[in-house]
């Protein structure tokens, strides 16, 4: 079982100016308003808590595992960019930093490395975790089509302020040329 934490935040994906362009406002009066628009489309979508299941901006994570159960260890909300470090209680209760000569990444993968094997953890039962992996995720360049859907979801919300739409009762729909264009990079399970 794994529980992710934001460790570091991504900076925003996009800009106020080149929002601003895209929605062709020239005044700086809605600017605040804009920003949020920014933060609540992309929160929407990124991150532990988000609708594609991967991390856009780059942005430190850590997920908590109830111990080495798994070789290799798939890490959630991809793409890696970095492993930051593996900590883990050992069976005496003593937190300790792995030795980076024990594992190795392999494609968004944390497995031993050959001839190696996973320390033993402190057994718990309940939310405790004996091994925290903190890592970057995120891309570097945020793809066009993610950049493009944020642009559109963004002026969707600032051309429709309110959440009243004929037809629907109590649902937001996102815009369906912006969930087309983010589905290729949706993660699913």
């Amino acid at each position: 079982m794994r529980r992710v934490l934001v460790v570091e935040p991504a900076k925003p994906v996009l800009l106020l100016e080149e929002v601003k362009q895209h929605l062709k406002v020239d005044a700086d009066d809605d600017d605040s308003l804009i920003e949020i628009f920014i933060a609540a489309a992309t929160g929407h979508i990124d991150g532990p808590d988000g609708w594609l299941g991967r991390a856009i901006g780059a942005q430190t994570l850590e997920a908590g595992l109830d111990g080495f159960v798994y070789d290799p260890i798939r890490l959630p909300y991809p793409p890696l960019i970095d492993l930051v470090s593996i900590r883990y209680e050992d069976v005496t209760g003593t937190w300790r930093d792995l030795d980076p000569a024990i594992y190795e990444l392999r494609d968004g993968e944390v497995g031993t490395a050959w001839g190696k094997s996973w320390p033993g953890t402190r057994a718990y039962r309940g939310a405790s975790r004996s091994v925290r992996i903190r890592y970057r995720a995120g891309y570097e360049e945020v793809p066009a089509p993610i950049r493009v859907a944020l642009l559109m979801m963004i002026d969707d919300l600032y051309r429709n302020r309110g959440n009243v739409a004929v037809g629907t009762v109590g649902e937001i729909k996102m815009p369906v040329a912006s969930s087309m264009l983010l589905q290729p990079f949706r993660v699913y399970g």
